[in-house]
């Protein structure tokens, strides 16, 4: 009983009124048994699914590693940290990537995670330099796992876990089936849950004509055809997102970019200004198809189609997600073939309509976070008190480790700088600036 009353009491946290019928199905799986596979499309809550029987199993005084999840992106590793942070457990988690300093791993990991989250490289290099005890870490789950292997990790996967000889417990989990589960994961007679064959979503395909091979008139015009929400334009290349991003800052469209061979600090940041209403868009590669920590979107933009049949799943699994309606469009040159995996686009005529203007938010940096034990309502109060905000002047707060983000009104936001830059939060003198 006192399991469910937990559960409850993170599902209140997470604002989320009851689990749907693949999480329920998950968490009974993994609390029954010893070897699951979950699959389900992206954006039906796996990361739940697999989080909340896990949690029930963890030792309170065991001071080691306990549970450890291997993701394949760094955007996956701090969606889950975040998901755990906000479930309020009471249990250190802590999630560790490529692209970030070796030193604040080692700060992180001296007084050990019960969960430890992170990519197959950073965990076999930690691994290997920390001589970490291995022996307590009982449950072991590759989230996205086929797609670790597709990104050149299996050497590394298969070092880690040859060091993991006391696991009881294994989760797989993937969005795609048919996929192979190599011998090195020692997954035996597992239990599948399946809800891939699922219609967890009314995703609708519409189709633009585009009468120009450039398709930048056609896209500023479906634009503003959908009128102002967030979604996000997938492009093929890097290049293409340059060329479109450049198109629309000609037209004053807020809009971030997100692709592969960004810094791992401006990746975190495009999304940041995202989530909270800076960006309406974010012009996008297949990097940004998975394991995103965004809410809700009601479209997707196919500014290039993807060579594969998967990719395009994925990227359409950003929006229509857990029983919500969405659309993603397909923008085609009148002499461009459609795939053969493309299959029941209808054709949309576009409406006359101007574009989304800039957005009326932007994002100030804090250079003080957690690690100073400042808090969501220490920083609110100060913009309120000291900067005389109102409250609807003041938007989305995220707190980080070491600073945080908000959101106000673009028209306040030089004078808050000028004002509150070098004041105190807590005992902590802090630089505020634009970004």
């Amino acid at each position: 009983m006192g399991t469910l009353k937990n559960q409850q009491d993170i599902l209140d946290k997470l604002k989320i009124e009851k689990l749907n019928p693949m999480q329920e199905e998950a968490r009974q799986a993994i609390h029954s048994t010893q070897n699951v596979v979950l699959l389900s499309p992206t954006g039906t809550g796996k990361t739940l699914a697999f989080l909340l029987p896990i949690l029930s199993e963890l030792e309170a005084d065991c001071e080691e590693v306990q549970v450890l999840i291997l993701v394949p992106s760094r955007e996956l590793a701090l969606q889950i940290e975040q998901v755990l942070r906000e479930m309020g457990t009471g249990h250190k988690v802590n999630a560790i990537y490529g692209g970030r300093a070796g030193s604040k791993d080692k700060l992180d990991l001296k007084h050990r995670p019960a969960i430890l989250i992170g990519t197959p490289g950073r965990i076999a290099d930690r691994f290997r330099r920390d001589n970490m005890p291995t022996e307590f870490i009982k449950t072991l789950v590759l989230d996205e796992f086929d797609k670790s292997l597709e990104v050149g990790f299996e050497k590394e996967m298969r070092e880690i876990l040859s060091s993991l000889r006391k696991v009881k417990k294994r989760i797989l989990t993937s969005a795609t089936h048919g996929v192979e589960i190599p011998g090195f994961v020692e997954l035996r007679n597992p239990t599948y849950i399946d809800y891939l064959g699922e219609k967890t979503s009314q995703l609708k395909l519409k189709k633009v004509s585009s009468p120009d091979k450039d398709k930048l008139q056609t896209l500023t015009a479906l634009l503003g055809h959908i009128g102002n929400q967030p979604g996000i334009i997938f492009c093929n290349y890097k290049e293409t997102i340059q060329y479109v991003s450049d198109h629309l800052t000609k037209n004053r469209v807020s809009h971030g970019t997100f692709y592969g061979g960004m810094e791992q600090k401006d990746r975190e940041r495009v999304l940041i200004k995202f989530r909270n209403g800076t960006h309406q868009l974010i012009i996008a590669t297949d990097l940004a198809a998975r394991g995103l920590d965004v809410s809700e979107l009601k479209f997707i933009i196919h500014y290039q189609l993807p060579p594969r049949e998967e990719e395009f799943t994925h990227r359409n699994g950003r929006t229509a997600r857990m029983n919500s309606e969405g659309t993603a469009y397909l923008i085609q040159w009148e002499k461009e073939p459609l795939p053969d995996f493309i299959k029941g686009a209808r054709e949309e005529k576009l409406s006359k309509a101007n574009l989304p203007g800039p957005s009326i938010w932007s994002t100030l940096f804090i250079s003080g976070g957690r690690k100073d034990k400042i808090s969501k309502g220490d920083i609110a109060g100060i913009f309120f008190k000291q900067a005389n905000l109102s409250s609807e002047e003041v938007g989305t707060i995220e707190i980080k480790q070491d600073c945080a983000f908000v959101a106000i009104h673009s028209a306040k936001a030089s004078e808050v700088v000028k004002t509150l830059d070098n004041t105190r939060i807590k005992k902590k003198k802090v630089r505020i600036s634009i970004i």
